[in-house]
């Protein structure tokens, strides 16, 4: 083989290449939207200094919490899987949390440990992965004015829709009174 046609065929390759990444990532993604288990998790306010950056919605969870035994000591920012389960209401709660991969069940989250409240118990705050919600860059700010009334609002009912498949999480909706905060954008009504 000549070295223009082994130039060429590497080139090819690192096409190829460059191509396949993304298109794998867009799959996985797709397959969790398909074939994941959705979960409503209650929205809940966000500290109002910084809540909208550009073209996302930052989001905040009710129900990130769980009480553990002490002696498992946590760590902050430690790597951990949230399985869940829903409440009365069909929302997300978390039933407990793993160091180890779940066997038995879909209905987990890779999660991190975000804070530990130590009073008579302990309390581990979950980060999850889905905290921000992309959108058109001009309907954000009347999304954002949306979702902000609607938290305040305790008439109202806000949460996320996320799939879930394999301790994999793909956020894909805002909700307010059951409407997406992509049509309330548009000028559409929750009520």
């Amino acid at each position: 083989m000549t070295k223009r046609k082994l130039t060429i065929a590497a080139f090819i390759l690192v096409a190829l290449a460059q191509l396949y990444v993304p298109a794998a990532m867009i799959f996985e993604r797709e397959d969790i939207l398909s074939n994941g288990k959705e979960f409503r998790f209650r929205a809940a306010p966000v500290d109002p200094y910084d809540p909208f950056r550009g073209k996302f919605i930052t989001l905040n969870y009710r129900n990130n919490s769980i009480v553990v035994k002490s002696e498992n000591e946590w760590t902050m920012n430690e790597n951990v899987y949230a399985i869940l389960t829903e409440d009365p209401d069909g929302f997300a709660q978390i039933k407990s949390i793993s160091r180890e991969k779940p066997a038995g069940t879909q209905d987990f989250v890779t999660a991190k440990v975000g804070n530990l409240i130590y009073n008579d118990t302990l309390q581990v705050i979950i980060e999850y992965p889905f905290v921000r919600f992309y959108m058109e860059e001009s309907k954000a700010p009347r999304a954002e004015i949306e979702y902000n009334n609607a938290l305040r609002d305790s008439t109202r009912v806000t949460w996320a829709l996320v799939s879930i498949k394999n301790g994999e999480a793909v956020l894909k909706d805002v909700l307010i009174d059951g409407v997406s905060v992509l049509k309330l954008s548009d000028g559409g009504s929750a009520n």
